[in-house]
């Protein structure tokens, strides 16, 4: 079993995407060729959003993000601890200071009830991660953001397909930034993202950055990089994108019947919730259990793929703790040695789905039995 099944994917769509990479072989444009802006007008189309701008990957889109916002040494960005490391590293790539915000027990997002308390003077936005699929408050968020004069910068990178209030993601927030990984919910064959946005003059400044900087061939009016998403990757999205509607609706089913099935099967694990304004696309359908590491031996012996996103909040990894609180973040902590995701990709069979909770439930009592047995062999 793969815990996200790309090969059943590819062969679904194998006609187009091999007709799509023939089309960049034959006409030769490997950087910046046709399908780029291709691509940028149909996810535009898709989102929403009045700019698309394609990027070298989802890390390099927000880093991109912020550069076009300005950010200096010294200013500050609120986000989640509970996130992967990306999130916090292009603040500090730049010389900003990532100010952490813990995230709410049930849905693994960033608290927006506790943001307004960490703003500052030097706090320069706010980047809330739409983590597991599911968009963050970004109602909320977008109100404390009006009132503090702060930008907003959705990091969507695992949920790009999700809706929030009737509004994509990567089109609720001054800047949306996705990532085409290959295990995303839409993903090219290496690496690839995309920065959204209405504001014309940051899509102008992201378009100039991702290409060192030039406004014109060897212009160079600004600091920039090499980040631009080739060709080849953006056929491949294109590709996929024949499909896209039918793989979300399925991925939201999956995420359904996982639910429906753990329940019945009582294993006792924690669903995460998703909120009733707005819906879920499952980049990793997670759920949260003690006992984790046993159930996880058990699961692997039973032929059953598992993953931890993620093992270690970001104000305990030695290059984003600094100044921080270890005891800070309880939820964030809570939720990183708890956690634990199943296999989940559109392709994902109803059968293979059932033998998936039937292995969690034989794994969880297993586990629960021998801790049952070590603690009554305890002395009193």
């Amino acid at each position: 079993m793969q815990f996200t099944d790309l090969k059943t994917q590819y062969q679904a769509l194998k006609a187009s995407i091999d007709a799509r990479i023939q089309r960049v072989l034959d006409h030769g444009q490997y950087i910046m060729g046709p399908e780029v802006a291709e691509m940028e007008k149909a996810l535009a189309a898709r989102t929403g959003a009045r700019h698309c701008v394609a990027v070298a990957s989802g890390t390099e889109a927000l880093l991109i993000a912020l550069m076009a916002l300005d950010l200096k040494p010294g200013d500050e960005v609120i986000t989640t601890p509970f996130t992967f490391a990306a999130t916090a590293e292009v603040i500090v790539l730049l010389g900003g200071q990532p100010v952490y915000v813990d995230i709410e027990p049930d849905t693994c997002n960033i608290d927006a009830t506790l943001i307004e308390a960490a703003i500052t003077p030097r706090t320069r936005a706010i980047m809330p991660v739409s983590l597991y699929g599911q968009v963050a408050d970004m109602a909320e968020i977008n109100a404390i953001a009006a009132r503090h004069g702060l930008a907003v910068i959705e990091d969507a990178a695992q949920s790009f397909g999700a809706s929030y209030q009737a509004k994509a993601s990567c089109a609720v927030s001054t800047i949306g930034c996705t990532s085409f990984f290959p295990s995303k919910p839409l993903g090219c064959y290496g690496d690839g993202g995309a920065l959204f946005t209405n504001d014309d003059a940051i899509a102008q400044a992201a378009r100039e950055i991702r290409v060192h900087g030039q406004s014109a061939r060897y212009t160079h009016t600004r600091l920039g990089l090499g980040g631009r998403m080739d060709t080849l990757q953006c056929a491949v999205v294109l590709g996929k994108l024949e499909r896209f509607d039918w793989e979300i609706a399925r991925r939201k089913q999956l995420g359904d019947r996982y639910g429906e099935l753990i329940r019945r099967s009582g294993a006792p694990v924690q669903l995460l919730a998703v909120r009733p304004d707005r819906d879920c696309v499952w980049a990793q359908y997670t759920v949260m259990l003690d006992h984790r590491a046993a159930v996880q031996q058990a699961l692997q012996a039973a032929g059953v793929p598992t993953a931890i996103h993620y093992p270690k909040p970001l104000h305990h990894q030695p290059a984003y703790a600094a100044g921080c609180d270890p005891l800070a973040h309880p939820a964030s902590i809570a939720a990183a040695q708890r956690v634990m995701s199943l296999p989940m990709s559109a392709d994902l069979g109803d059968a293979d789905q059932q033998r998936v909770v039937d292995a969690l439930a034989q794994a969880c009592a297993g586990v629960a039995a021998v801790a049952g047995a070590a603690g009554l062999a305890q002395p009193a």
